[in-house]
């Protein structure tokens, strides 16, 4: 699914703002401070309730406003389909009101399912330099669009390890009631790890090959690996039963998929201790591509790109080939940069039409659309 239509109001310094007839290449251009990154965090806002910033809603909200709206058509560029409506509404205290096709929805996973969205930006290092939990998240973001049973057990999971913990907190062990939850957590945190670790499998050498075009040099250099959080010679079982002691010792779960992590390595070492900046961006680059790669080769539809300042620590040609395979991709694209030419000279020559919008002071007017 792709955005074909888009309204944002009071986002940021973008107080009212609709964008229609999207193209599968938005490019939004202008200079730092315009908005150009609050129309990626509307449509990041869109299709998961959130921004990408991580930052608080407060912060979101255009200032003596109660709150901000994000509002956009999900369907097909190409085709008569009439497309499905999204919309979220975020108020000061954090409060959310989220529909799909003009209902009201109680989950961000229904978002999700319509408008999969894929971030590159300066916050991406953190999948190289940042904690576990950010290379969790982007796991488990490939897993939910091509396992349709992820979401069951993950959410079984997190019940199971609340209370869990939740017991072992309070000190006072009943041992039935703990047994209850433990073998329910068991049950979930091995289904977790078996879809991760499958859809792992699948993501390792579509990785490989991108990243060896992006960057010849690292070559097969460069591995992932997959920690599922326990010891891969046990099964979940036998590593809660085996970490029991430690766990009522000190109050909480030790082992499961929430210690689950991917490493990034170069000659065996930690990638963000041995690259270049640049190359950890384009190490990223290559994460993000895969994702979005695999999910289209599944049959599970395309994702949407949203990409903050692409040349930034990258110069020109690696520019021009993290395009090139964004392009390759028919993925819908929105990138912002300072001027328009920074993409439209990196961006292939090709039948695709691409957008051009021009940002000033939270106004966003449209320049040129022209097929390339």
């Amino acid at each position: 699914m792709s955005l074909t239509r888009l309204q944002i109001n009071h986002v940021r310094n973008l107080e009212q703002v609709t964008l229609l007839d999207l193209a599968r290449v938005n490019v939004f251009y202008g200079s730092n401070g315009s908005g150009k990154t609050s129309i990626l965090e509307a449509i990041h806002l869109l299709g998961m309730a959130r921004s990408f910033r991580g930052t608080s809603v407060k912060s979101l909200i255009t200032h003596g406003q109660a709150s901000c709206i994000a509002f956009g058509v999900a369907g097909a560029l190409v085709g008569t389909g009439a497309g499905v409506s999204l919309g979220v509404r975020r108020g000061m205290a954090g409060e959310a009101l989220l529909k799909v096709a003009g209902s009201p929805v109680k989950s961000v996973a229904r978002l999700v399912e319509h408008l999969p969205l894929q971030v590159i930006n300066a916050d991406s290092f953190e999948l190289l330099t940042g904690a576990p939990g950010a290379r969790r998240r982007y796991l488990d973001w490939g897993v939910f669009h091509v396992e349709h049973r992820f979401l069951e057990q993950w959410q079984r999971f997190q019940r199971c390890i609340k209370q869990r913990n939740k017991l072992l907190r309070h000190g006072k062990i009943r041992d039935q009631e703990l047994s209850v939850w433990s073998r329910d957590l068991a049950t979930a945190g091995a289904a977790i790890g078996d879809y991760r670790s499958a859809y792992f499998k699948l993501l390792v050498p579509r990785f490989t090959d991108i990243v060896k075009q992006l960057v010849p040099s690292l070559g097969d250099r460069l591995e992932l690996r997959y920690q599922q959080g326990w010891d891969r010679q046990l099964t979940y079982d036998s590593a809660l039963q085996n970490s029991l002691a430690t766990d009522v010792e000190q109050g909480y779960t030790h082992v499961g998929p929430q210690r689950a992590d991917i490493r990034v390595l170069i000659d065996g070492r930690l990638a963000a201790d041995t690259l270049s900046r640049g190359q950890q961006k384009l190490v990223v680059c290559g994460l993000k591509l895969a994702q979005g790669q695999l999910m289209s080769e599944q049959g599970k539809g395309s994702c949407t790109y949203l990409v903050d300042d692409l040349p930034s620590e990258l110069d020109l040609e690696h520019s021009r080939q993290v395009c090139e395979m964004l392009a390759s991709m028919k993925a819908q694209v929105f990138i912002t940069c300072v001027d328009k030419a920074d993409i439209a000279s990196v961006w292939p020559e090709e039948n695709s039409t691409m957008a051009m919008f021009h940002v000033e002071h939270g106004t966003v007017t449209a320049v040129a659309e022209a097929v390339r």
